[in-house]
């Protein structure tokens, strides 16, 4: 897995994913019909396609649209508020681009794409996120609860090697309680 992502991550994809077709952004998941994604409970394997396929719309739309940092930072998959934005409008996409839509869908996905635009630029105001740096999102602790953890800037200088490790983590994260499952089920 970790070594698919590697490879993933070498640059390659970008070459691959030129904006030469709309068939250049069929992926690992393209046989599926568009679905709403769940990010808290997707399967590890699930995550990690989805991770995938989500980071090459990304990449793909800020170059498209030209999109500077303060809409679309490199460091998004950081952060779960950009996460479930830009899922939501790659799933937009993906029903508004279907060859079964009405001729109108890329309108009306264009007009949400402004909205969401706005969000954007308001979730990664809040995040703190930057082009060279990133931050957890400050959280508030509310009465009765304990403070709130200081949050501190990292640099951090290769996007692609921070996905990867990110994407890697997050799986491991996800299988252990997978693994954990299976092993008792197998036994009752």
């Amino acid at each position: 897995m970790a070594e698919s992502l590697v490879e993933w991550a070498s640059g390659e994809h970008d070459d691959a994913f030129g904006a030469t077709s709309l068939h250049d952004l069929d992926g690992p998941l393209a046989a599926e019909p568009p679905h709403p994604i769940n990010w808290n409970l997707l399967s590890a394997d699930d995550a990690e396609a989805e991770w995938i396929e989500l980071n090459h719309w990304v990449n793909w739309l800020r170059r498209t649209y030209g999109l500077p940092a303060s809409v679309v930072p490199p460091f998004w998959h950081r952060h779960p508020e950009l996460v479930w934005e830009l899922s939501a409008l790659h799933l937009h996409w993906l029903g508004a681009y279907d060859p079964d839509q009405h001729a109108s869908a890329p309108l009306g996905w264009h007009r949400d794409f402004a909205d969401a635009r706005l969000r954007l630029r308001d979730w990664v105001a809040i995040s703190g996120t930057r082009l060279e740096r990133d931050r957890s999102t400050r959280q508030t602790a509310w009465p009765g609860e304990p403070p709130a953890y200081a949050v501190e800037d990292v640099v951090i200088g290769d996007r692609d090697e921070d996905f990867v490790q990110f994407v890697v983590d997050d799986v491991a994260r996800r299988r252990d309680p997978e693994a954990s499952f299976y092993s008792r089920a197998e036994f009752s």
